[in-house]
């Protein structure tokens, strides 16, 4: 999270007033959510943090954050919450930059079958449920409180793989890790049927006035939807049905990888933001890609057809649209 930098040197005693209450409102406070606890098999709220991941990661493997095992037709979730992070992360090692108060900072734990988790042929669709899963919470609760879009092409989208865009900016970001738990072995010996732990992070700009955006391409639900509720009911409303949104899901993907990852790539492709559209794709060894987002392999990597015609696949890139 950024902090803002604020210093009452060259401010006027007039003024001084004005900057105290903006002090307060931007203090981290521990998250109330009772509706997310009704539904969640764990809940571990804290005022501040430096990654909800990073904490989720670490009481998986000291133990003091277990999950049952996975049951056929069963998940547990875990929810770890913060209302302010010091070192909240991206992918690809970037920063995720957030505020007390008006970002919603939230990462779920799931235990899932080792085999699925580690099967790269289906197992890149797990993020793809993160980002759907995010979608249909948002989407809900924007529905439930009467709240409607500002206009027309305000819809929420999937920015391949991990971002959530509204209007061509960024709204938030996900972010998926592999956890190996304490009674599951360690390394390659461990037995294929043991299940592991995914952490999914999810960070939202809920409540950012336009002049508290971090950055050109980024934005806030709050500056594309009216009749919204406040900070705190967004966040527990949309953590609720991220909950229930990531059992749902997972089960049904669980039982059938591959049946469903048909599935969602069809519904992936109604929701990709890039899909159509010139882009380039930056690795993480210095090259790029330009070309024409295509749509989805079966294994959920992205499609790039260069000028000559060339289809490529892209696995792992940052990707911006040109």
């Amino acid at each position: 999270m950024r902090a803002f930098p604020w210093n009452n040197a060259g401010i006027s005693r007039q003024n001084r007033g004005n900057v105290v209450p903006m002090m307060i409102a931007l203090k981290a406070a521990t998250p109330q959510l009772p509706r997310t606890t009704a539904v969640a098999d764990h809940v571990v709220a804290v005022d501040e943090t430096d990654s909800t991941n990073a904490l989720a990661v670490q009481m998986i493997g000291d133990g003091s954050l277990t999950l049952p095992d996975h049951q056929d037709g069963e998940l547990a979730v875990a929810v770890v919450a913060a209302d302010r992070q010091t070192a909240g992360r991206g992918r690809n090692g970037h920063k995720w930059v957030s505020q007390p108060g008006r970002c919603s900072t939230m990462s779920y734990a799931v235990r899932i079958p080792r085999a699925i988790a580690t099967d790269e042929s289906v197992n890149g669709w797990l993020q793809m449920i993160a980002g759907l899963v995010t979608l249909d919470a948002l989407n809900g609760m924007i529905e439930e409180y009467g709240a409607a879009p500002n206009q027309p092409d305000c819809s929420l989208e999937l920015k391949w793989p991990n971002d959530v865009f509204c209007h061509g900016l960024k709204l938030g970001g996900l972010l998926s890790e592999l956890v190996i738990p304490p009674s599951s072995g360690t390394g390659t010996d461990a037995d294929a049927d043991d299940d592991v732990v995914i952490v999914f992070g999810v960070g939202l700009n809920l409540a950012l006035g336009a002049c508290r955006l971090p950055t050109p391409q980024s934005t806030s639900l709050q500056l594309h939807v009216s009749g919204l509720p406040s900070f705190g009911e967004m966040r527990d409303a949309v953590a609720e049905r991220q909950v229930e949104g990531f059992r749902e899901r997972l089960v049904k993907f669980i039982a059938d990888p591959k049946g469903q990852a048909e599935s969602l790539r069809e519904e992936v492709k109604a929701v990709c933001w890039a899909r159509g559209r010139q882009v380039e794709a930056h690795f993480t060894d210095g090259t790029t890609l330009t070309g024409e987002a295509i749509g989805l392999n079966e294994d959920a990597s992205l499609i790039l057809r260069t000028q000559d015609g060339t289809d490529h696949t892209v696995r792992t890139a940052d990707v911006g649209v040109l």
